[in-house]
C-alpha cells in the first residue's frame, strides 16, 4: 500500500530535441524507453528550462558569459520545432485497494503531451496553471511507470528587432506567458522564451476522498486581541459510494525550544456523493492574542502550522494537507496628506521601503536554496517589500514561503506590461493576450496557489498598463475586497454575510496597474523612475519627485571587479572611456561587452557630473570596480534617506529598481547573480534600519527616523567629524532625546562645512544611543566634501596605513560556518569622552537564538513527516565545533579611519591557477564595506555554506589596504 501523500519527480529525468527522436510517445514509455544520457539524449534539468537542459550539457555556451548569448540560436530564427523537446523519467509507485494517483504540474511553459506508460493525455496551454492527471487506471501493475512529457513553446515567440528594445516586437504578449524573455533594457532575449518544465513535477497519493485547495482567513476584533481562523477546502470523492468524513484542522504553534503546542483541534462530519466535488466551511477557531505576523523591522514573522486531515470511514486516512499560516491583517488607502497608497499592517502605518524583483535566474533554474538566499539578502537589507513585477513570474510557493519567514511583504503583478500591452515603441497591441478566458483561468489557479501566504500583500493587475477591459473587470470582481477587509473595518461577520474563506481570496486588495490608485501620480501617466545615476543631494530636495509612492526609481549597479572576470573574457575587463564634453560633463564609453550587458554610466552629461571621476579617473578594472562601490554605497543610502526624510509628509513609499538580476547584468542591483552582494546593498541596508540617525544631504541638518510604533526615550546622538590626518576637529553629543514613533525628528545642524578652517573632505560618524548603556542603535558613517569639490583627496589616503586587530571566533557543523570578526583601528587609544567607541549594538542577535530561517515549507505528510511536533523538525538546533579565537595584526604607523573595509570568503587552495575565482558564495554579513576611525572597533558576523572538501579562509580588504588581501583565518 502506497503511503498517503506528495512524492517530488526531481531527479532522474533525461531529455531529448524531439526532431532528433524518430519514436513516439507510446513507444517511449512502454517498448523503447531510453536507456540514460546517450545521444540524443541527455541530462535534463527539472525544474527548468530546454535552454537550461542545453546549457548544462555543453550544448550551447554559457548565455551568462561575455558575448556568448549571440552564439545561441534564438527562436524567431530557428523556428519552435528547433525548442520542442521530449522529458523522460520513471517512478515507482503501486498502489492498492481504494487508493488513488495524480501526477502533477505546478507548471509548464507552454503546452505538452503526457504519456504515461502508453497512454497519453493533454497538458493545455498557459504558463502559469497547475495540471493534476488522474493516472490510477494506468499505472503499471509491477510498479515501474515510464513518463514521457513532449513540451511545446509558446505559440508567439516574437522576433527581436535588430535595436532590441523593451520586449522585442511585443508579440509574446499574445501568450500567456512571461514577457521579459524577448529581451529588455536590463536584460538580452532568451533565446528559447523559457520553453519547458519550469516548476516541481510531482506525484500525490489519496485514498477516496482528496483535498482540494482549502484558504485559510484570519480576521480580527476588539483591538486585535480577538482573532478567528476561517477556513474553507474542496473535497471529492473519487469513489463510487457515499464518502462518510471525519473531516480534522489542526493549528500548532512552537512555543520555546521543540516542544509544540497544538491550540486547536477541531473534526467535522461531511458526508461527499460518490462522483461529487463539493465544498465545505469549517466552523470558525476562535484565538485570544494570537501571535501575529510582522512586516521585517516592525516585530516577529510568527507563523502557525494549521493542518487539514480527511478520514473516511471503512478506509481511514485519505488524504492531507498542510500550510504555514501568519495571524495579520493588512490594509491600504489613498492618504490624503501625500496622495500615495499607504499601508497598514495589524493596524499599525508601514513605510514602505522595498525593491522590485524580476526572477531569480532566467533559465528558471529555481530552488528553494536560492529562494532562501535571495529573500534573506532582501531582509538583510531591511526592506520591506518586493514587487514582482508584471513582466516576469506569478512567483513560486518557495519564494512565498522566504517571504513569510523573512517578513517581506509582496506586491504581486499579473501578466501585464505597458510596453508589450499597449503602450511600447512601436505602438503594441493593447487587448492583451489573444485567449482572455486562458489569461483568467491562469489568474484564477495562481490565487488558489498563492492566496494563504501571510506576506502577500496585494493584487496589480499590470506595470505601467492596466488588463484590458474585461480582464481587468473580471479581476477586480473576482479579488473584491470582503466586507470585513474593507479599510477601516472592524465589524463581527453578520450571519447574512459569506465566510470570507468562501471568496477566491478577499482579504487583499487588487489594483488594476502599478502607476494608478495611489502609485505615482495615481492616473496612469509614465511618473514612476528615473533611472540612472543622481546628485546625492538630490533625492533630499523638494522637486525630486512629486508623487507620494514611487513604484520604480532606480539606478546603477556595478558588480565588483571578481564578478566581471568570472562573466566575461578580457576584452570585457577594459574599463570605460572618460570622454570629456565641451559642457564640462565626462560621457562614459563602455566596451561593447559592457554595453551588451545592460551597463549604467556613473554621469549623466547635462545633469549630473560623473561620480567616479569625483574619487580619480579609475586606472584599472579593480580601481573601477572599488570607484564604483563608493559610488553604490552613497547613491543607495541617498536614496532611502532622501525618501525617509519625508516620511508620511510627502512620501508614503518608494520601490527600488531594482534590486537584483536574473542574468549576469550590470545594472540595477545590489547583488550580482553570482550573489555577491555591492556596497549599494549596505548602503541600503544602513538607510532602512527600523530606527535610523541620518544627514540630510540638502540641509545639512541631522536627522533621526523612527518607524516603529514605539517612542524611543533617553537617547542621544554622537557627531564626530574626522579629517584625512586622523584628527577629530568636530565633536558633538545631542541628549536626552525623545523620539516619537512613525516620525522624523530634525536634530541639530553640522556646523563643520561653516566652521573657520573646514576640510575639503572629511568623515562624518553618527551614532544614536542609549543613554542608560551606550548601547548603539543606529550607526551612520558619512564620506563628504566641501560644496563644489570633489573626493580626490582620498587617492593619497589610499598610502595610509592604518593598523588593525582583528578578533576572530570561528564556529562550524559539517559545511555550515558561523564567524564573528572584531575589527579595531588601533592607530589611537579611544578618546575617552567617546562612550560608544565598542559599537555594542543594542538588540542584536545573540548566537544560540532561534533563527526563522531554518523554516522549511510544509507541503503534506509524506515530503515532511509529522512524527514530531512541527517546530521540532522546523526550527532544530545543532550544536556546533567552536575552534576558539584567532587574533590577526596588520601592521600600520599612521593614524587615521580604516576606511571602505570588506570582508570576503575564498577556498583555500594550494594550486589556485592564476585569475581562477575562488570566492565562496552566497555569505551573510551583518555588515560590510564600513570604516572605523581611531580607537573604534566593531563585530562582524557571518554565515556561510562551503562545498564537501572545502577549507574557507576570510581576507579583509580596504582603500588603505589595497597592495595585498590580508587574510584573517
Amino acid at each position: 500500500m502506497a503511503e498517503i501523500g506528495k512524492t517530488l519527480l526531481e531527479s532522474g529525468w533525461l531529455a531529448a530535441r524531439s526532431t532528433e527522436v524518430e519514436l513516439t510517445g507510446s513507444q517511449l514509455t512502454t517498448t523503447h524507453p531510453p536507456t540514460g544520457p546517450t545521444s540524443p539524449w541527455m541530462e535534463a534539468v527539472v525544474p527548468g528550462t530546454v535552454l537550461a537542459t542545453l546549457v548544462k550539457n555543453k550544448v550551447v555556451a554559457d548565455p551568462f558569459y561575455g558575448l556568448e548569448n549571440e552564439m545561441i540560436i534564438d527562436i524567431a530564427d530557428s523556428g519552435r520545432e528547433y525548442y520542442k523537446f521530449w522529458f523522460f523519467t520513471k517512478f515507482q509507485c503501486k498502489l492498492s485497494g481504494a487508493q488513488h494517483l495524480d501526477l502533477n504540474f505546478r507548471a509548464i511553459n507552454y503546452s505538452a503531451e503526457v504519456y504515461l506508460n502508453g497512454h497519453k493525455m493533454v497538458l493545455p496551454k498557459g504558463m502559469f496553471r497547475r495540471h493534476s492527471l488522474e493516472v490510477t487506471d494506468i499505472l503499471n501493475p509491477d510498479g515501474e511507470n515510464l513518463l514521457a512529457v513532449l513540451v511545446h513553446p509558446p505559440d508567439h515567440p516574437g522576433r527581436i528587432p535588430p535595436e532590441g528594445g523593451q520586449g522585442g516586437d511585443h508579440e509574446i504578449g499574445k501568450d500567456v506567458a512571461t514577457q521579459y524573455v524577448e529581451g529588455w533594457d536590463w536584460i538580452a532575449p532568451v533565446r528559447d522564451r523559457n520553453t519547458g518544465i519550469w516548476d516541481e513535477v510531482s506525484i500525490s497519493v489519496t485514498g477516496p476522498v482528496k483535498i482540494i485547495d482549502p484558504h485559510l482567513v484570519s480576521s480580527f476584533f476588539d483591538q486585535y486581541t480577538r482573532a478567528y481562523l476561517h477556513a474553507t477546502t474542496e473535497l471529492e470523492n473519487r469513489s463510487a459510494w457515499v464518502a462518510d468524513c471525519s473531516l480534522n484542522i489542526q493549528v500548532a504553534t512552537e512555543l520555546e525550544g521543540s516542544v509544540c503546542l497544538i491550540e486547536h483541534l477541531q473534526t467535522q462530519h461531511v458526508s461527499v456523493p460518490p462522483g461529487a466535488r463539493i465544498q465545505y466551511t469549517f466552523p470558525k477557531l476562535s484565538f485570544y492574542k494570537p501571535n501575529l505576523w510582522w512586516p521585517n523591522g516592525l516585530g516577529k514573522q510568527s507563523l502557525y502550522n494549521v493542518s487539514i486531515t480527511v478520514d473516511v470511514k471503512g478506509y481511514g486516512e485519505s488524504d492531507t494537507w498542510g500550510h504555514l499560516f501568519g495571524f495579520r491583517k493588512i490594509e491600504s488607502h489613498i492618504d490624503s496628506a501625500t496622495g500615495g497608497r499607504l499601508f497598514k499592517v495589524n493596524g499599525q502605518p508601514i513605510f514602505i521601503r522595498g525593491g522590485n524583483w524580476i526572477l531569480s535566474d532566467c533559465l528558471l533554474r529555481l530552488s528553494k536554496e536560492r529562494y532562501k538566499t535571495d529573500i534573506k539578502f532582501h531582509a538583510d537589507m531591511n526592506l520591506n517589500m518586493i514587487r514582482c513585477w508584471g513582466g516576469g513570474l506569478a512567483e513560486r510557493p518557495e519564494f512565498y514561503h522566504y517571504c513569510d519567514v523573512y517578513g517581506l511583504l509582496v506586491w504581486q503583478e499579473f501578466w501585464i506590461t505597458g510596453d508589450v500591452d499597449g503602450r511600447g515603441i512601436p505602438i503594441s497591441n493593447p487587448d492583451g493576450p489573444l485567449d482572455h478566458d486562458l489569461f483568467m483561468l491562469c489568474a484564477r489557479d495562481t490565487v488558489k496557489l498563492l492566496r494563504n501566504y501571510p506576506s502577500l500583500a496585494l493584487w496589480v493587475g499590470g506595470n505601467e498598463q492596466v488588463p484590458p477591459d474585461d480582464i481587468n473587470t473580471a479581476l477586480k470582481n473576482d479579488l473584491k475586497l470582503h466586507p470585513l477587509f474593507e479599510s477601516h473595518s472592524e465589524n463581527a461577520l453578520s450571519i447574512e454575510e459569506e465566510d470570507p474563506s468562501q471568496y477566491l481570496d478577499g482579504t487583499r486588495v487588487y489594483i488594476q496597474g502599478s502607476m494608478w490608485d495611489g502609485f505615482a501620480n495615481g492616473k496612469g501617466d509614465f511618473t514612476d523612475g528615473p533611472y540612472e545615476i543622481q546628485n546625492p543631494e538630490d533625492f533630499f530636495k523638494d522637486n525630486f519627485y512629486n508623487y507620494g509612492f514611487n513604484p520604480e526609481v532606480g539606478s546603477v549597479g556595478m558588480p565588483v571587479a571578481a564578478m566581471i572576470r568570472a562573466t566575461m573574457p578580457p576584452k570585457g575587463w577594459q574599463i570605460p572611456l572618460f570622454k570629456k564634453l565641451t559642457n564640462g560633463y565626462t560621457e562614459e564609453v563602455p566596451n561593447p561587452i559592457w554595453e551588451y550587458h545592460k551597463y549604467i554610466p556613473y554621469s549623466k552629461p547635462g545633469k549630473v557630473h560623473d561620480q567616479i571621476e569625483l574619487y580619480g579617473i579609475p586606472k584599472d578594472l579593480d580601481d573601477f570596480c572599488l570607484k564604483a562601490q563608493l559610488v553604490n554605497y552613497v547613491q543607495y543610502r541617498a536614496l532611502l534617506e532622501g525618501w525617509t526624510s519625508r516620511m508620511w509628509s510627502k512620501y508614503t513609499g518608494v520601490l527600488i529598481w531594482k534590486t537584483q538580476n536574473p542574468w549576469s547584468g550590470l545594472r540595477g542591483q545590489f547583488y550580482d547573480y553570482l550573489l555577491d552582494q555591492t556596497a549599494g546593498f549596505y548602503g541600503c541596508r544602513c538607510a532602512a534600519e527600523p530606527i535610523h540617525v541620518q544627514l540630510n544631504l540638502a540641509t545639512y541638518f541631522i536627522e533621526v527616523v523612527n518607524t516603529t510604533s514605539e517612542e524611543l526615550s533617553n537617547v542621544a546622538v554622537e557627531a564626530s567629524v574626522w579629517d584625512l590626518e586622523g584628527a577629530c576637529p568636530s565633536y558633538n553629543v545631542f541628549d536626552k532625546l525623545s523620539l516619537p514613533p512613525k516620525k522624523v525628528m530634525s536634530i541639530s545642524e553640522l556646523n563643520h562645512p561653516k566652521s573657520e578652517n573646514p576640510k575639503p573632505v572629511y568623515f562624518l560618524l553618527l551614532k544614536l544611543y542609549n543613554m542608560s548603556n551606550n548601547s548603539i542603535i543606529s550607526r551612520n558613517f558619512y564620506w563628504l566634501y566641501l560644496p563644489g569639490g570633489d573626493y580626490k583627496l582620498l587617492e593619497p589616503y589610499r598610502n595610509k596605513r592604518i593598523p588593525l586587530q582583528i578578533t576572530s571566533k570561528t564556529s562550524h557543523k559539517d559545511s555550515s560556518y558561523e564567524i564573528e570578526m572584531n575589527v579595531q583601528n588601533k592607530s589611537e587609544k579611544p578618546d575617552p569622552k567617546i562612550l560608544t567607541y565598542k559599537n555594542k549594538f543594542a538588540n542584536r542577535r545573540e548566537d544560540g537564538e532561534f533563527d526563522m530561517s531554518s523554516l522549511e515549507p510544509i507541503h503534506d505528510k509524506t515530503e515532511e513527516k509529522q512524527k514530531a511536533g512541527l517546530f521540532q523538525r522546523l526550527y532544530r538546533q545543532f550544536p556546533r565545533e567552536t575552534d576558539g579565537s584567532k587574533i590577526t595584526e596588520i601592521k600600520g604607523s599612521d593614524v587615521g579611519v580604516a576606511f571602505f573595509l570588506k570582508f570576503s570568503v575564498h577556498a583555500l587552495k594550494t594550486d589556485n591557477k592564476g585569475g581562477e575565482d575562488t570566492r565562496i558564495l552566497p555569505v551573510h554579513y551583518s555588515d560590510n564595506y564600513f570604516s572605523l576611525v581611531p580607537g573604534e572597533e566593531m563585530s562582524i558576523k557571518m554565515s556561510f555554506e562551503v562545498p564537501q572538501g572545502v577549507t574557507p579562509r576570510v581576507t579583509l580588504e580596504g582603500w588603505n589596504y589595497q597592495s595585498e588581501v590580508h587574510t584573517v583565518i
